[in-house]
């Protein structure tokens, strides 16, 4: 379980900077296709934090169930 918490927090983490990395970019070149990445990498991590929001409910779900 907290091997699944380390590896979604970086990734997140990974896919945030790289977000705020390319609106910087955008932000200093005005080059619409940076702006993109950024909003594609901003939707990969909510994708990416809803994921793991999902796989902590069934685990917690089915721990309920079959341990009682």
């Amino acid at each position: 379980m907290t091997i699944l918490r380390w590896v979604i927090g970086g990734l997140a983490a990974l896919m945030i900077s790289g977000a705020l990395f390319s609106l910087l970019i955008y932000a200093i070149f005005k080059i619409p296709l940076w702006v993109e990445r950024a909003r594609r990498l901003r939707h990969w991590t909510w994708l990416v934090l809803l994921l793991w929001f999902i796989v902590e409910i069934w685990i917690r779900v089915f721990d309920a169930v079959f341990t009682s």
